[in-house]
């Protein structure tokens, strides 16, 4: 008798649950978590709505409604009831309990898709972490022996339960994990602050929004893309050689999501370390999304969160060929004047955009007069790499150099004797070159 392939295996049926939304996000919240079920590959049956004023301890949400969704769960045979909330292990063994069917909460089935998803051995230790640290309090209804290997003399006390057992087991590793992962992100800072000799730009917005097809229009970094949630989990670093300013370095992050479960933001933070040491983000949204207000306002919540918000940031208002006609990308410029709207398939407003993207780097630039002595080239060789050289002033074995620099870069620049200053432009030079 032959079994059939994970290929041939039919898709897991799922129904929702939605708890406390209102009509204004019902369309938002039922269309996001249908993208997660998507990308987790599971197929959506139906969905159930209730309001829920003060949750019940045992299954947080009310008896009726749990009988009307156990009801409703064996009518269209599901295989898993998910609930677009956050739900502690009581409540979901409770809920299985009572509905007869696997149930799992949002944070879940958000971590199912990273794990999925996860490519790099960075990645799949965020993944791994983030898992655990959900799992842990929740382990007295997910207990399934997690080890069975002996924890040797004198480490089992008399009468432990093997659930204490892999309660430190799962502890132990998670102190592995979190230590690989510090590791990892403190080589990520070093990494990071080590491109000082160019401007970093780092591309972020809600999972989906088009960040890895922009960065192939502007790199030709040829990065996967999918029509999936949490296509990209992993930083990508390109060269882009931006018009009207040269090279800078462009970095591609993972999506954000509504609500994105503490546990995987605390995880991912070396690979998020990009976006923290950025000169500039690119918030990359999906106008043709019907959500793309709400989208927005999410990624703005994890910028926050992540302690970056106030960094220089330009609203990239991305998918303009796929709408149908100008009224939504008009009610986006109202809403966000400073916002440049673009596709990155087609390359309309790709030029605006970059415009503006270089205008807004240069507002780090300071005009100084930089003295050194004239034997120091590679000083000056710097300057003229990393700077606009507009003068020299040359005064016995001293010279001026005045310059338009990234601020960024005067920490380099100020060792070994030299002198910054802000520019005196009425300074009359005794010799003078221009650059």
């Amino acid at each position: 008798m032959s079994h059939p392939t994970a290929r041939e295996r039919p898709a897991e049926r799922i129904v929702l649950v939605f708890v406390n939304t209102d009509a204004a996000e019902d369309e938002y919240v039922e269309a996001e978590l249908e993208g997660l079920c998507e990308a987790a590959g599971a197929v959506v049956q139906g969905s159930v709505r209730q309001r829920v004023n003060k949750p019940t301890g045992r299954t947080f949400i009310g008896k009726g409604k749990v009988e009307e969704i156990t009801s409703y769960a064996a009518e269209l045979e599901a295989d898993t009831v998910v609930i677009d909330t956050e739900l502690s292990g009581i409540q979901i063994r409770h809920l299985e309990e009572e509905i007869g069917k696997r149930v799992i909460d949002r944070t879940q089935l958000i971590l199912d898709i990273f794990a999925h998803r996860a490519k790099t051995s960075e990645s799949r230790l965020a993944v791994e972490m983030a898992q655990l640290e959900y799992s842990l309090p929740r382990l007295k209804r997910m207990w399934t022996h997690l080890s069975r290997m002996k924890m040797g003399v004198g480490t089992r006390g008399p009468g432990e339960k093997q659930l204490e057992v892999d309660r430190r087991l799962v502890e132990k590793r998670i102190v592995d994990l979190r230590r690989q992962l510090t590791d990892i992100q403190k080589r990520k800072e070093r990494a990071v602050a080590g491109r000082h000799q160019h401007m970093t730009v780092s591309l972020v917005g809600y999972t989906n929004a088009g960040k890895s097809t922009l960065m192939n229009a502007l790199t030709d970094a040829g990065v996967l893309v999918e029509d999936k949630l949490f296509a990209t989990l992993d930083t990508r670093t390109r060269r882009w050689n931006l018009p009207g300013w040269g090279p800078v370095l462009l970095s591609d992050t993972v999506g954000f999501i509504r609500d994105l479960p503490h546990h995987l933001i605390a995880s991912f933070r070396a690979t998020l370390e990009e976006a923290r040491q950025a000169d500039l983000l690119l918030h990359v949204a999906d106008t043709s999304s019907p959500q793309c207000y709400e989208q927005i306002s999410a990624v703005y919540k994890v910028l926050e969160e992540l302690g970056i918000e106030a960094k220089d940031t330009l609203l990239v208002l991305n998918k303009i060929d796929a709408l149908p006609d100008r009224a939504r990308i008009d009610g986006l410029r109202r809403r966000y004047p400073n916002a440049v709207a673009i596709s990155a398939v087609t390359g309309d407003g790709m030029r605006e955009f970059a415009m503006i993207a270089s205008n807004m780097l240069s507002r780090n630039f300071r005009d100084v007069d930089v003295e050194t002595g004239v034997e120091n080239g590679q000083l000056l060789a710097y300057l003229a790499s990393h700077g606009k050289v507009l003068s020299h002033r040359y005064h016995e074995d001293r010279v001026i150099v005045h310059c338009r620099i990234p601020e960024k870069y005067l920490g380099h620049v100020e060792q070994n004797g030299t002198v910054v200053r802000p520019h005196e432009s009425n300074e009359k030079p005794l010799a003078e070159g221009v650059a």
